[in-house]
């Protein structure tokens, strides 16, 4: 059953006030990752590390994510928009993240936190990674409410057909028109795959299913991260080829090779290389944190 995507971005609005659906993704992600995270801290699995330390490292972690993913979507994929109009910058209820910047950016926060804490930089990275895919599947809802990044056209029954696509665009229908024709099957002709639906399947259920499973014991260190960026990458790579790229860059070579791809390709070897070295690493052994007052 096809569907037309006429979500409205903005959750709630007071006055001059908007709340995006994008902006509250976000939020929703760093909420479950915080909940997630207290349950590790609680069972040790970073010892040494209360509450409070956590609490540190999820502010670092926040301000990676959101300046990381801004800084990479500038520099991966839209320089020039944002040099010509800088003040896109700040527009991110907009979209315009990109998660490989956004990785880059939380690993350099985890990278100066776990300096200040004297921890082992992937130690960090192994307990903070199974935390992560619920955020990536928040996102990509947050896309797909926004009605961006979309896929390519399929005659598929699970297609959907996106308003802000440009060939829906030129018919210049409002959108009360626009579900008339949507109806009349007027416009089947234009469904796409909702590959921000396909994203948050794969991205983040699916992730987080593997990793939260092949975390529940005690892993040698790089090997929960090198799963991590192994199924990213995977997974990601796969979807590039039924989403369409970003319209600025578009095919890279070979008439399907997308940026996205070309970002994945060092996330699946890096994966494969730190599982490769996690068989001859320490495995860090949980210290559960003791309640103050328990016998």
């Amino acid at each position: 059953m096809l569907l037309l995507n006429q979500i409205d971005p903005i959750a709630l609005q007071i006055g001059p006030l908007a709340v995006h659906w994008y902006g509250i993704m976000y939020l929703l992600g760093f909420a479950v990752a915080w909940f997630l995270g207290q349950r590790r801290v609680r069972a040790g699995r970073l010892p040494g590390v209360d509450a409070n330390g956590f609490g540190d490292l999820m502010f670092y972690g926040m301000l990676g994510v959101v300046l990381g993913g801004r800084i990479g979507y500038i520099l991966f994929y839209d320089l020039p928009t944002y040099l010509a109009d800088p003040l896109q910058v700040f527009k991110i209820w907009e979209g315009g993240m990109s998660f490989h910047g956004g990785l880059l950016g939380v690993m350099v926060a985890m990278w100066l936190w776990s300096r200040r804490q004297k921890l082992h930089f992937f130690d960090v990275a192994d307990f903070i990674a199974p935390l992560v895919p619920a955020g990536l599947g928040l996102g990509r809802l947050g896309n797909y409410i926004n009605g961006e990044l979309w896929g390519k056209p399929t005659d598929g029954s699970w297609g959907v057909v996106f308003p802000q696509a440009p060939e829906i665009l030129k018919l210049g229908l409002d959108p009360a028109a626009l579900r008339a024709q949507f109806d009349a099957g007027a416009l089947d002709m234009f469904a796409r795959h909702p590959s921000q639906l396909y994203q948050a399947g794969l991205e983040g259920v699916a992730m987080f299913a593997i990793l939260w499973w092949y975390s529940r014991r005690p892993r040698p260190r790089y090997a929960v991260a090198g799963m991590f960026a192994l199924l990213y990458g995977a997974f990601r790579f796969a979807v590039e080829f039924v989403r369409l790229p970003d319209p600025q860059i578009g095919y890279l070579a070979f008439g399907w090779l997308t940026m996205g791809q070309v970002l994945s390709l060092p996330l699946i070897l890096i994966g494969l290389v730190w599982l490769w070295m996690s068989r001859r690493a320490p495995t860090l052994q949980p210290q559960p944190v003791v309640q103050a007052g328990a016998a």
